[in-house]
């Protein structure tokens, strides 16, 4: 069995987004910052009936898609301890700082930090509820990078 791998290059391939955020428990991150961020991805799996593991053009406009909808939000931790939602407003707390922001400038993450580690797995979960795979892929590996050379990666073994 010969296993294949592809790759796609979040910054050669125009997967990118700006966005800000905060790491209310981490002191130098605990303030208001940005990065321009790209999505990467490797598919490790057989070629299919057609030759393929997986069609690049439909990836990469499913990681596009996702990567719209981060961009120009503030990422908010719909789970962190510091985050309150009240009607219009987005509200953080901590050390004696307070941010207030419009619901509508935020993308509220299911996560309890938005961590480059924490946006890869997010990214890859929407990913593959976005995507049937075939039986053929086996692996998907998904990077986040904070800027060119700091990123962090998720692996997925699928079936």
């Amino acid at each position: 069995m010969m296993i294949y791998k592809l790759e796609i290059d979040g910054w050669k391939s125009n997967i990118r987004f700006s966005s800000a955020h905060i790491l209310p428990e981490h002191e130098k991150c605990g303030v208001l910052h940005g990065h321009s961020y790209a999505i990467h991805a490797n598919f490790y799996g057989e070629k299919d009936k057609t030759d393929l593991v997986i069609d690049f053009s439909n990836v990469k406009k499913s990681l596009r898609e996702i990567a719209d909808k981060l961009d120009h939000k503030v990422l908010i931790s719909k789970k962190s301890k510091y985050v309150k939602i009240q009607d219009a407003e987005i509200i953080i707390e901590f050390l004696g700082k307070k941010y207030v922001f419009p619901k509508k400038d935020c993308m509220l993450l299911p996560l309890t930090n938005t961590t480059a580690e924490n946006l890869a797995d997010f990214i890859l979960s929407e990913f593959i509820k976005k995507n049937s795979l075939s039986k053929n892929v086996k692996r998907i590996e998904l990077g986040v990078d904070e800027g060119f050379g700091q990123g962090a990666w998720v692996e997925k073994i699928i079936g």
